[in-house]
């Protein structure tokens, strides 16, 4: 069994309500749902930052993969380690 990422978010088509839900995998219902990809977009990266930084999947209308973002988090731009290379 694979190990799930909460902090991952999918942009996916809802067909039956109209417009764009943001959801976790295997969700069982969704974060937010708005009326444009774009707008589910932006909000799917401001839930992934918020969560300290993911994967943004986003899929077409014909429920398609189309592209992928990754989100850092605040956590991970704040980060004062040294690499130790």
């Amino acid at each position: 069994m694979t190990k799930k990422n909460d902090s991952d978010r999918y942009v996916v088509p809802n067909h039956a309500r109209g417009g764009f839900d943001v959801v976790k995998e295997d969700h069982k219902r969704a974060s937010a749902h708005l009326r444009t990809q774009k707008q589910a977009i932006k909000r799917a990266g401001e839930i992934v930052e918020h969560l300290g930084g993911g994967e943004v999947r986003i899929h077409n209308e014909k429920d398609k993969f189309r592209a992928s973002t990754t989100k850092t988090g605040p956590k991970q731009r704040e980060s004062k380690a040294r690499d130790k290379r």
